[in-house]
C-alpha cells in the first residue's frame, strides 16, 4: 500500500451518518449560532425598515353574449377561454395603465403602476384575476377595481370593432368581460413583519451556517474522530484519551504524570482510558503480546512523550515490570516528566561510559517502573539508534520487562522509524483537531517503508464533549506499604541518584565516578 493509497481522500468511503452530522454541529456550534443570530437580526431589522405593502384582488370572467343557440354558446365558451389569454396581455398593456392612472389620479408613471400589478388566468378557464399592490390599502383597492373596469371597456371596444368587420353570413357570439369579485381593502400587509421575518431569517441563517460548517468540515484535513481514522487509513484506534492541559506540553513539568497511584487530583476519565489502552495492548496478540513498544507521533506537541510516560506507569501499576526509554536523543523529556536525574542514560551505555545498571533510575512511588534517560545529546542520534548496540540494549531490557520507548516525531527525523525496526510495534499518537490526514498518511508510510509494525493509533486530546467518558471508575491499586512517596515537582538532591537507581550498593561509588565522567 502506497502513501497515496493510505492518504487517499475519504470521498469514496461511506457517506456521512447521523453521528457525523451531529459531530459537525458540535464542532462548529459557535459559528453556526453566530451566523444564525446575525441573519435573524438582519432579517428583523430589514423588515422593520421596509414599508408595509398591501394587496387587493379583483376578478372578471369572459362570457359569450348575443345568442341562444346551444352550439353557438359552446363555441362561445371555447372562444372565451382562448380570448382570456389574449386579454391577459391587454391587461398588462401600457394603454390600460395610463387610463387607470388618469381615472384615479395617481402620481405614478404607467411603468411604475405596471410593476404593482399581477394578472393571472387559471388553466382552462375564462377567468382573469388581478392583484394590485400598494403601501396604502385603499389605493390598492381602487387600483384593482379601476383596472378591471378599464379592461372591460377595452375588451368591449375591441369586440365592437371586430363585430363591425365580420360578414353577416357568419354570425358569431359576442364576448364581454363581466366583473366577478370587486376588491376589498386589505387589513393586513403581505410583507412579513419583524417577528415573521426573524423566523424566516433564523431558518435561512441556520441553513446557511450549517451548510458552511459542512463545507468547512469537508475542506478541513484535521483528524477528529476514531471512526474517521479507521475509515480513511484502515488502521485500528487502540485507545482514546480525553483532553487534559497537562498533556498539551504547556503545563507539563516535574510530577506531571497523570496516573501515578495515590496521586491526588487525577482525571478519572484519563486514568480509565489508560487502563483501557493497557488492556487493548494485551489483547492485540494474546499468545505473543508486544514487549517492545515505540510511542511516536507525526509532529511535535501532540502529547506522545507524556502518553508514553503515563502508559508505562499504568502498566507498572498492574504489576508488570516496565522500563520506559527516552529514545528522543534530540529533545529528551523523560527525566523531566519523571523528575529523575537528567543527563545520564542511553548514550552513556552505547559509548561505553557507563553500565546499564548504573543509569537505570526509579521513582519510589512507582513500583516496577524503571527509567532509562537519553543521556548526553549526541551529534549523530540516528546512527546510535540504528546500531546493533542499541538493538542489543533494548533486547536485554525486554528480557525482564516491557519496554516503552518514547521516540521523536516521524516526519521531522527518521529516528522513530529506526526504533520501530527493533521494536515489536509502534503506537502513533494523533492529536484530535490538530494532526492532518496528510501528516498521518506520511507517518504511516515512513513506518511501512522500514517494515515497522504499526500496533495502532491513539487519539489524544479529545474534547470532553466528544470523549465517550465513563460513568463508573474503579480505584487505582493502593500504594505499596512502606514505599517512599516523594512529592511531585520536588527536584532530587545532587546525590540522589542511588535512590532512583538499580545499582548494587557495592558499586555505587564506582557508578558515581562513571556518571561524572559521562
Amino acid at each position: 500500500m502506497s502513501i497515496h493509497d493510505i492518504g487517499g481522500s475519504d470521498e469514496s468511503a461511506a457517506g456521512m451518518g447521523l453521528g457525523d452530522y451531529i459531530r459537525v454541529a458540535r464542532t462548529y456550534w459557535k459559528s453556526i449560532a453566530a451566523v444564525t443570530l446575525a441573519v435573524t437580526m438582519l432579517a428583523a431589522v430589514w423588515s422593520t425598515l421596509q414599508p408595509r405593502v398591501y394587496a387587493a384582488e379583483a376578478s372578471a370572467v369572459v362570457l359569450a353574449t348575443g345568442t341562444d343557440n346551444i352550439s353557438s354558446l359552446l363555441a362561445g365558451e371555447n372562444l372565451a377561454k382562448a380570448k382570456a389569454k389574449n386579454y391577459k396581455s391587454l391587461a398588462e398593456s401600457r394603454t390600460v395603465a395610463e387610463n387607470v392612472k388618469e381615472s384615479i389620479g395617481l402620481a405614478l408613471t404607467a411603468e411604475q403602476l405596471l410593476k404593482t400589478i399581477t394578472v393571472t388566468v387559471p388553466l382552462e378557464t375564462a377567468e382573469i384575476r388581478l392583484k394590485a399592490e400598494s403601501t396604502d390599502p385603499i389605493t390598492a383597492q381602487r387600483v384593482a377595481d379601476a383596472w378591471i373596469a378599464e379592461l372591460g371597456r377595452q375588451v368591449q371596444e375591441r369586440e365592437r370593432t371586430a363585430a363591425t368587420g365580420e360578414s353577416a353570413s357568419l354570425p358569431m357570439p359576442g364576448l364581454a368581460l363581466i366583473p366577478l369579485d370587486t376588491a376589498v381593502a386589505p387589513s393586513q400587509p403581505i410583507t412579513p413583519g419583524p417577528a415573521l421575518a426573524a423566523v424566516f431569517g433564523a431558518a435561512g441563517g441556520f441553513l446557511l451556517a450549517y451548510s458552511s460548517a459542512l463545507l468547512r468540515n469537508h475542506l478541513d484535513r484535521r483528524l477528529r474522530t476514531a471512526t474517521e481514522i479507521e475509515r480513511v487509513f484502515s488502521v485500528p484506534v487502540i485507545g482514546a484519551l480525553p483532553d487534559d492541559p497537562r498533556l498539551a506540553g504547556k503545563t507539563r513539568g516535574p510530577g506531571g504524570l497523570l496516573s501515578i497511584p495515590s496521586t491526588s487530583g487525577q482525571n478519572p476519565a484519563f486514568t480509565e482510558a489508560l487502563r483501557e489502552l493497557r488492556t487493548n495492548l494485551t489483547f492485540l496478540d494474546v499468545d505473543n503480546p508486544p514487549r517492545i513498544i515505540v510511542v511516536t507521533s507525526s509532529v511535535s506537541a501532540e502529547g506522545k512523550s507524556t502518553v508514553a510516560a503515563n502508559l508505562a506507569t499504568a502498566i507498572a501499576a498492574a504489576g508488570e515490570k516496565v522500563v520506559v526509554v527516552d529514545g528522543d536523543l534530540r529533545h529528551p523529556s523523560m527525566a523531566k516528566i519523571f523528575d529523575v536525574v537528567p543527563g545520564v542514560g542511553i548514550t552513556d551505555v552505547l559509548t561505553g561510559k557507563a553500565l546499564l545498571t548504573e543509569v537505570l533510575q526509579q521513582r519510589g512511588d512507582i513500583p516496577n517502573l524503571s527509567i532509562l534517560g537519553s543521556g548526553r545529546i549526541p551529534p549523530n542520534p540516528s546512527e546510535l539508534l540504528s546500531s546493533h548496540a542499541m538493538k542489543h540494549l533494548i533486547d536485554s531490557l525486554a528480557a525482564d520487562a516491557i519496554v516503552i520507548i518514547d521516540a521523536p516525531p516521524l516526519l521531522p527525523v527518521t529516528d522513530a522509524a529506526l526504533l520501530a525496526r527493533i521494536a515489536h510495534g509502534a503506537i502513533v499518537v494523533v492529536r484530535a483537531g490538530k494532526t492532518t490526514k496528510e501528516q498521518l498518511a506520511k507517518s504511516l508510510g515512513n513506518l511501512r517503508k522500514v517494515n515497522g509494525a504499526v500496533l495502532g493509533t491513539l487519539l489524544n486530546g479529545l474534547p470532553a464533549k466528544e470523549f465517550d467518558g465513563y460513568s463508573y471508575y474503579t480505584p487505582e491499586p493502593t500504594p505499596v506499604e512502606g514505599a517512599p512517596l516523594r512529592r511531585p515537582g520536588k527536584a532530587p538532591r545532587a546525590g540522589a541518584l542511588e535512590n532512583h537507581s538499580l545499582i548494587p550498593s557495592d558499586n555505587r561509588e564506582e557508578s558515581r565516578r562513571g556518571v561524572r565522567s559521562a
